[in-house]
This record gives C-alpha cells, structure tokens and sequence, in this order.
C-alpha cells in the first residue's frame, strides 16, 4: 500500500479534476477505507455550506480503476482547512466527525461490488459502499471522555473512548449473532432523545481494549470487519425519499461475524525459528 501511495499519489489528481489528495489507508488494510480531499465550489454564497461539488468528486473516485474497490470512502472540502492531510489519521477523522450532519452526509452504494480479499460482504466481491461527504463550518466539540450521566442499557457493560467523539463498545461473548437485532433495538430506545452531539460514532467490537489501544487498531477493526448496508445503523434512524440518515450516534457493527476469515493468530514456535534464521551464520541473516 505504501509502495502504490508513492508511485501513485501525485497523478491521481491530475485524473479527478477537483480531487486534491488521496489515501488508502494502509492500517485499514488499503481497500476498504478510503481518505479524500476535494474541492467545494459550488454556491459559495448560501448561508451554509453543504457537500456538494465533493459529492461528484466521490463519484468520480468509486468509479475509477482501482480506487473503485473502496468500501468507506471519506472525503472533506480543502477550503474548511488548506492544512487538512489524507495522512493523518486521527486528525482526519475528527475534521469529519466535528463536520458530519449525520441526517445528510452519509451516500449507500448497495449491492455492489468490493474487493475480492474483502470477506465482509455475504459473497465473493458482492457488497456495498458508503461515501461520506462533509463541507462546512464545525457543528459540534467532541467529547474527550464521557459525562458523568452518560450510561448504556445491559447487557453492554465494557466500553472504552478511542478518540475524541468516538466509543468502543464491547458486545458480551454470549450475544449469539441472531440476537443482535434486538440488542440494538434495546441501545436505540436507550439513546433515543438523550444529548450524545459530542458522540457522533460507536463502534460496536468484540473487545473494547483493543479496538481503543491505537488508532490503527481502531480502523482495522471498523472498517475491515463491517459491511456498510448491512452493519451501519443509528439512534433515531430514518429513511426519508430513499435516503436513510440519524438523529443521534452513527453505529458501526464491526464484530467478527460468522462469515468472516478467522483472526490470524502468530505461531510463537514459528516466530522463535524465524527469528533463528535471522541471527548471524541463519539463512536470513542480514536481510530480516
């Protein structure tokens, strides 16, 4: 991924007319999440600005060649801040999540195709997209940690803030997979009317911990881990002409799902031998 960024990152602008930068992120795994900055021209008088130029610009990305394999695509207007970088993670993420109106923002791509190596979908390269496009002024500060008074409804009981605006929520091992329906209807009621403006995305993980130590732990488990159309949901949720939005926290169910390839778990036999082969007078030695 890093190699493609170098050869490739300074020529795709020249491709999208309006697109400024572009990064596949590599701690996500490279295809499933997508970071893009484009220009917002559009009406520069109305009283608020909204996406609109970058919405085609987004279109223009998920169609073309390989950066169409995207499954999240999120993309920022330049002009809300020139010092704005597709590199940077944690910042990125929080000019979007400090921007989104999550009643507005948020584009399905449904029954669609997605990376072959992507096992998140219900069948080989079958599955969907979501461009989430933001322009405009900050609607909200982000909460750094949680309010005395913030609570969540059994059975979840571990949960864990991972930046600012954004909580890990541990689902308990026993929830079978076929319950979980339920339980986000028991979440939803729970939110619903509450003051969560600081806390526009949950993430629903198998472990709360590890999802939170890093940010790079964060994107991978988010982002490789759900399907847009059918693992993003919503407190408050809405479909409105076909357009579904929320009034409250976007939720993001990025368990492990039975589908899913099992997690790849390191051999510690294996890893002592390579290590072996790397030491002076091994095989690998001087090239690992």
């Amino acid at each position: 991924g890093a190699l493609i960024h170098e050869i490739t990152g300074s020529a795709i602008p020249k491709e999208i007319p309006g697109l400024h930068a572009v990064n596949a992120v590599d701690a996500a795994g490279v295809h499933p999440l997508l970071f893009a900055i484009g220009s917002e021209r559009y009406t520069p008088y109305i009283k608020e600005r909204k996406p609109q130029e970058i919405l085609t610009i987004a279109n223009q990305v998920l169609g073309k060649g390989q950066l169409s394999l995207a499954k999240y695509l999120f993309i920022a207007a330049k002009e809300d801040n020139p010092d704005l970088s597709v590199n940077d993670i944690g910042a990125f993420l929080k000019h979007v999540l400090q921007r989104i109106d999550l009643t507005r923002d948020l584009h399905f791509y449904t029954k669609t195709t997605i990376d072959t190596l992507d096992y998140s979908g219900e069948g080989l390269n079958s599955g969907s997209k979501v461009a989430v496009a933001v322009a405009g002024a900050v609607k909200r500060e982000l909460w750094a940690e949680l309010p005395a008074e913030f609570t969540l409804p059994r059975p979840f009981e571990k949960h864990k803030m991972v930046m600012p605006g954004v909580l890990a929520v541990e689902v308990p091992k026993n929830i079978k997979n076929s319950d979980v329906p339920i339980v986000l209807e028991i979440l939803d009621e729970h939110l619903t009317g509450a003051d969560l403006e600081g806390l526009p995305l949950m993430v629903l993980c198998d472990d709360a911990d590890f999802t939170a130590q890093s940010i790079n732990n964060f994107v991978w488990v988010t982002f490789t881990r759900s399907n847009p159309s059918h693992d993003i949901y919503g407190v408050d949720s809405f479909t409105e002409h076909k357009h579904w939005g929320c009034n409250g926290p976007l939720i993001i169910d990025a368990r492990i799902k039975p589908h899913h390839a099992p997690v790849l778990e390191k051999d510690p036999a294996v890893e002592k031998l390579v290590d072996k082969m790397g030491e002076k007078g091994g095989a690998l030695h001087g090239i690992i």
